[in-house]
């Protein structure tokens, strides 16, 4: 029987109709950025190795956990690998073993019959049909598990993004608190002055409109750190402690998280290490077992079923010499008319192609895009930092001064209030590129394709 099958297994696979396998021509220049050097770049740090905060490595530990997404990514990948069990299994023979009686009655007469058969059938495959079905299944599988690792990668830069924008509106809440309690005291300072007769009715309603500015921005802030940690709580799948939200200004520290290191005139063959973009030619490289498959199927199918066993009208002689039996039936099926359907199928399959050749080539383009992008952002962001941190500490000297001269009758009301919404603005700008700085780093992590096999 074993050299049977192998006989079999030989006979078949002996043509392969599938077109042969060509990378389409990158869409995109050959560097980024639009330096002429093609620099090679390693792998992108790994998530754990870029994350330098720990409680957010443990978010982003929990998440991978308790996503739902993430674990329906990983179940459509299951699904895939059986899918693609089921359709390679067909390349085999199928054995099927049997036991049957029956009895009939003529007249006063019982008759009985007892059987066992073993079965075998099998497609011969001469030009490839069964051999494309699994190559597009096997294609389809590694789509999906490339498919599930750039969701992975895009759930670890959500929820990153998520806890660092909570940590921003915890600043700005706390500066917004900090600036309301400075304005209030000076508000019922000015209420007293204008008591005394020192102070105008103008002036008191300046700084009552700063007060309730800086009023109106704790409320807001208030409910955006509500909404965020909601927001994180949903990506995350599961509460969290409280031991694990970022305390503020200080979770956005530029040493919180690492920099991927970019060198100068990216070459843009990095992008095809992307799982999006395996994940597309995959799905690429399917569509041509497919057209393999379907013109296969203008050709005839050659079937080979084969049974041996015993039967006896006797259990007892069912296994005894002379009971034995056996059939062998070859089939050869030939399509003759079919109203167009097999030319249909394999123009269907063709179009198919057409599209995922498309589908790659604008996966391609966004990529790129997205890789310039960050890394056009990324190329002034530290001299912004700087200069926003130097903004700062101007404004606050300038407040500074401004109230002092203004202790000294130097200086008018209105050029207190003036200073105090500048530094006050300057501030929360500082906040906001410091999340827009973070944000980037892990924006990098994500559009060069994450940190590869290190993830798992």
């Amino acid at each position: 029987m074993r050299a049977a099958i192998a006989c079999l297994l030989f006979l078949s696979g002996c043509a392969n109709l599938a077109p042969d396998y060509a990378r389409p021509a990158s869409p995109v220049p050959a560097s980024i950025g639009g330096a002429p050097t093609a620099s090679a770049l390693a792998d992108p740090p790994a998530w754990r190795e870029l994350i330098g905060d720990i409680r957010l490595r443990a978010v982003v530990e929990l998440t991978l956990a308790n996503n739902r997404n993430l674990r329906i990514a990983a179940l459509n990948v299951e699904k895939a690998r059986a899918q693609y069990r089921i359709t390679d299994a067909d390349r085999y023979p199928t054995l099927d073993a049997s036991v049957g009686s029956s009895a009939a009655k003529n007249a006063n007469t019982i008759t009985r019959k007892y059987s066992a058969e073993l079965g075998v059938s099998y497609e011969l495959d001469f030009f490839g049909r069964l051999r494309n079905l699994k190559d597009a299944a096997l294609e389809s599988f590694l789509a999906s598990e490339a498919s599930g690792r750039s969701t992975r990668i895009s759930l670890i830069s959500e929820v990153t993004d998520a806890w660092l924008t909570l940590a921003s509106d915890q600043a700005l809440l706390s500066l917004a608190r900090d600036t309301l309690d400075s304005r209030q005291k000076t508000l019922d300072l000015t209420r007293k002055q204008k008591d005394l007769g020192y102070a105008t009715e103008l002036a008191l309603a300046q700084q009552q409109g700063l007060a309730e500015t800086a009023r109106i921005d704790v409320a807001r802030y208030q409910t955006l750190v509500v909404q965020d940690r909601n927001a994180l709580i949903l990506l995350v799948g599961r509460e969290l402690p409280d031991e694990l939200l970022p305390d503020g200004a200080d979770a956005l520290s530029s040493d919180a998280n690492k920099l991927i290191e970019v060198p100068a005139g990216l070459s843009s063959d990095v992008l095809l290490h992307r799982p999006d973009i395996l994940s597309a030619e995959h799905s690429l490289k399917a569509s041509y077992a497919d057209i393999g498959a379907a013109r296969a199927a203008f050709f005839p199918s050659v079937s080979l079923t084969a049974q041996g066993g015993t039967s006896s009208s006797s259990l007892a002689q069912l296994f005894k010499a002379g009971s034995g039996a056996w059939s062998f039936a070859p089939q050869i099926t030939v399509p003759i008319f079919n109203a167009g359907s097999l030319k249909a199928s394999l123009s269907s399959a063709e179009i198919e192609r057409d599209i995922q050749v498309a589908t790659y080539e604008q996966a391609v383009q966004t990529a790129f895009r997205e890789v310039a992008d960050a890394l056009a952002e990324r190329e002034r962001l530290g001299e912004r930092l700087q200069a926003q941190r130097t903004q700062v500490d101007s404004y606050r000297k300038v407040l500074e001064l401004t109230r002092a001269k203004y202790a000294k009758g130097y200086s008018s009301t209105l050029d207190v209030l003036d200073a105090e919404r500048t530094f006050y603005g300057a501030q929360q700008s500082l906040i906001a590129l410091q999340l827009t700085e973070q944000l980037n780093r892990i924006a990098l992590f994500k559009v060069l394709g994450g940190g590869g096999a290190k993830d798992d």
